[in-house]
């Protein structure tokens, strides 16, 4: 079949992509930087903002998977143009063309649009897929790690001194991203009309997710070592916000809207939202994917 995908050069996406590509579909992938030729691949030069690329991405496709979006922005305005706006260029675009199946990309942030700015712009998206006449479905991630993330490695840095930082108390969910791409191309491929319409929670299988004393101990299986997390008081992540937007202004990696998020003490997926076990079931347990990102940064502290 033949996907259009936003996002395809990103963390989930790239995965996403490979195996698009191995299973033998052709993918439309929109782009911001010249990429290199890749059989499979015709890549769409543009961004979410212009209209005739996306004309482009989608034209002739079997269905949009659209990936792309922002996770980290210096304000509401910016969460806004590039979850909310972006999703709606995107739909915008499959109406002109006639293209009818779209899978979003989503995440559990849109169950709290009144906690954040990025969870209100995540639930915004939503809003405009489900608003879109489509046929649609929704994809709501967890934490996702894995192969090119670059937020984990920081976590195995500090794991790797014996120590986790963590917000005060909660639970978390985690998906390998393996199993998130096996997810989002199962949903591509689907002709069942039940999907149509669904919002799905997906997750590695974890009945009820992982405090996070549980998840520094699975990072210290994943490393060989004991590892105690170090929970963080709200204020403190507070002021390491300050000072990040200090040193690194709109650049800064954490800011106050994203404390807000991590301090929110219930990231768990809900078991009874899972795509139903004929479609997809996760096949990397927490413990075995940890062990693999644990690898991979003994081998390449440096690199994602």
């Amino acid at each position: 079949m033949k996907i259009a995908m936003t996002g395809a050069t990103g963390f989930v996406g790239a995965e996403t992509l490979r195996q698009a590509l191995d299973v033998g579909h052709r993918v439309t992938a929109l782009t911001r930087r010249p990429q290199p030729p890749r059989d499979g691949v015709t890549w769409a030069p543009g961004a979410l903002d212009d209209a005739a690329a996306l004309d482009t991405l989608v034209a002739g496709a079997d269905v949009v998977l659209h990936i792309a979006g922002v996770v980290n922005a210096p304000s509401r305005a910016a969460f806004e143009a590039g979850n909310g706006t972006g999703t709606a260029n995107v739909i915008a675009a499959m109406q002109r063309a006639g293209v009818r199946r779209l899978v979003h990309v989503s995440s559990l942030a849109a169950r709290e649009p009144e906690l954040a700015d990025y969870c209100w712009s995540k639930a915004l998206a939503e809003e405009h897929v489900q608003a879109s006449g489509l046929d649609w479905t929704i994809v709501r991630p967890p934490a996702v790690y894995g192969q090119g993330d670059t937020e984990f490695r920081e976590l195995f840095r500090a794991a790797s001194k014996g120590v986790l930082p963590v917000p005060p108390q909660g639970r978390a969910s985690l998906i390998q991203v393996t199993d998130l791409a096996r997810a989002l191309l199962a949903l591509c491929e689907t002709a069942d009309p039940a999907h149509i319409g669904a919002t799905y929670e997906v997750d590695d299988g974890t009945p009820g997710g992982l405090s996070h004393a549980e998840l520094a101990a699975a990072f210290g299986r994943a490393m060989d070592r004991r590892v105690r997390p170090i929970p963080l008081p709200r204020w403190v992540l507070m002021s390491f916000a300050a000072l990040d937007g200090l040193a690194r202004g709109p650049a800064a990696k954490l800011t106050p809207d994203r404390v807000r998020y991590m301090c929110h003490t219930d990231w768990v997926a809900d078991p009874a939202k899972r795509p139903p076990a004929a479609l997809w079931a996760p096949q990397i347990s927490t413990d075995a994917g940890l062990r693999m990102a644990a690898a991979r940064y003994r081998t390449q502290p440096r690199s994602s």
